[in-house]
C-alpha cells in the first residue's frame, strides 16, 4: 500500500511539474544598438521598406529566439547603446506586408494605430528593462519608436506559433 502511495504521489508531482512547465514564459532576449551618437543617423530603413539593405542601418535591434510559441512570453531588453535612449514596443502585424503607420511630423510610428502590445519605455544607455505578455499566434514586429529611429532601421520581425 505504502508502495502505491508513494508512486501514485511521484505521478502527481510529474503532472504538476509538466503543468507547471507548460504555464512557464518563453524568454526572448531582446537588443537594442547603434553605431554611436556621432554617426549621423540614416533614413529609409523603416519596416515593410522594398529592398533594403540592412547591413547599412545605423540603429537596429535583434530578438533571440526571433520565433516562440504561442502564450507568455518575456521579453528581458538591454540598451547595449553608450549614449543613446532607445525603447522597445512589441507591434501585432494583421498584414505583415502592410507598412506600419506613420507620423512624419513626429518621426514616429502611430502607436495606437499600429497594434502596440506592451513596452517597455525609454531605456537609458547601459540599461535593461522586462515585459510579459500573452501573446497569440501570428507576424510581430518590434521597434524603437524614440522619434527618428524607426526609419534608422530600429526593429525586427518576430513570429508567434501555435
Amino acid at each position: 500500500m505504502k508502495k502505491l502511495v508513494r508512486n501514485a504521489a511521484v505521478g502527481f508531482a510529474a503532472v504538476i511539474t509538466m503543468a507547471g512547465a507548460a504555464q512557464a514564459a518563453s524568454t526572448v532576449q531582446v537588443s537594442l544598438w547603434d553605431k554611436g551618437a556621432n554617426t549621423p543617423m540614416t533614413a529609409g530603413f523603416a519596416y515593410g521598406t522594398p529592398n533594403v539593405d540592412m547591413s547599412k542601418a545605423t540603429m537596429g535591434m535583434t530578438a533571440k529566439p526571433a520565433t516562440v510559441k504561442a502564450g507568455k512570453i518575456t521579453f528581458k531588453v538591454k540598451n547595449t547603446s553608450k549614449d543613446t535612449i532607445h525603447e522597445m514596443i512589441v507591434m501585432y502585424r494583421a498584414d505583415p506586408k502592410d507598412p506600419l503607420p506613420y507620423i512624419a511630423a513626429e518621426n514616429r510610428v502611430d502607436e495606437d494605430k499600429a497594434g502596440d502590445k506592451g513596452e517597455v519605455s525609454e531605456l537609458d544607455p547601459g540599461a535593461s528593462g522586462t515585459l510579459t505578455v500573452d501573446l497569440k499566434p501570428g507576424k510581430y514586429v518590434l521597434i524603437c519608436n524614440v522619434p527618428g529611429h524607426f526609419a534608422t532601421g530600429m526593429w525586427t520581425e518576430f513570429t508567434v506559433k501555435p
